[in-house]
């Protein structure tokens, strides 16, 4: 819903025919060989981002849409009383299924990734082996000095990664500034800090799964709500890096890593956008999209 942003920044125009950032996604998506899209939106918006997006998407794929919901939970479970913000991620991935059933990327309509990050995702799901005891899955990831904003702090999943390229370990941080010197996180409001390499590589959620992923997030679902309604019931968050790292811990998944060298464009801040727009302006004077994106 845009908390920091101040209004829904994925329907918030960035080029000069009236883009918003996810067509550039779509575009590129589409090119590199996708046909699909599903769109998972909140029921309360399903108007105005159908009239902005929805609409002319229509025209150039097959869409369809899912709607994460407080209630789609568990049976046995309620919303808590005043609870009014989303389950988090995992629970948006999970209001997709019986939408999907092959290998699918997953992304935030707020980022930009490049035309490069989807042609490397989607040439690797098109390689992937079937789903066995190892659930097969793959990320694009970023250096982290390319994904900070000027204008306040970012969420990331920081990733070890193996000398193979696979993915050892990912943890999100909600609060990651630019320094001086690269970056630092905090997880006590600003008490204490940790420097982390400008050149280590963060997931910008851009992930590669199988269906498979989904049954596990349901199976997973009832023991994340029983630690939320009792420590954090109002605002605790049931996360996509947080599943991936329990299979990976569990070894029930396998993530390859494709690391692109590509600089983020996102709309974090509303001081964001005028670098976004001159961002894409550039990107079409290089002869990288059409202008307009859609003819």
């Amino acid at each position: 819903m845009g908390s920091r942003y101040g209004g829904l920044k994925q329907i918030d125009p960035v080029g000069r025919h009236g883009e918003v950032i996810v067509d550039y996604s779509i575009y590129d998506a589409l090119r590199a060989g996708f046909e699909q899209v599903v769109f998972v939106i909140k029921k309360e918006i399903e108007e105005d981002f159908y009239e902005v997006i929805g609409r002319r998407m229509e025209k150039q794929a097959d869409v369809s849409y899912a709607f994460q919901r407080l209630d789609d939970l568990p049976a046995g479970y309620a919303v808590p009383e005043g609870r009014v913000k989303p389950w988090g991620t995992a629970q948006a991935i999970y209001s997709i299924r019986g939408l999907v059933d092959a290998p699918f990327a997953v992304i935030n309509a707020d980022d930009y990734y490049g035309p490069h990050a989807f042609q490397l995702i989607y040439d690797h799901l098109c390689r992937l082996p079937a789903e066995g005891d190892i659930l097969p899955f793959c990320m694009v990831g970023y250096r982290l000095k390319n994904t900070l904003t000027e204008y306040g702090h970012v969420a990331r999943g920081v990733c070890s990664v193996d000398e193979d390229g696979f993915l050892r370990e990912v943890v999100e941080h909600t609060h990651i500034e630019k320094t001086a010197a690269g970056a630092r996180f905090t997880e006590d409001g600003g008490q204490t800090w940790t420097d982390l390499d400008p050149e280590m590589v963060v997931s910008m959620n851009l992930w590669g799964f199988t269906p498979g992923l989904l049954d596990e997030i349901g199976r997973r679902f009832p023991a994340f709500l029983d630690q939320a309604l009792a420590a954090n019931p109002l605002k605790g968050e049931y996360l996509l890096p947080s599943v991936v790292n329990e299979l990976l811990q569990e070894g029930k998944a396998a993530v390859k890593v494709l690391t692109s060298p590509d600089k983020w464009c996102g709309v974090t801040y509303k001081e964001d956008k005028p670098a976004v727009m001159q961002a894409i302006e550039e990107k079409h004077r290089a002869g990288l999209y059409p202008e307009p994106l859609w003819k």
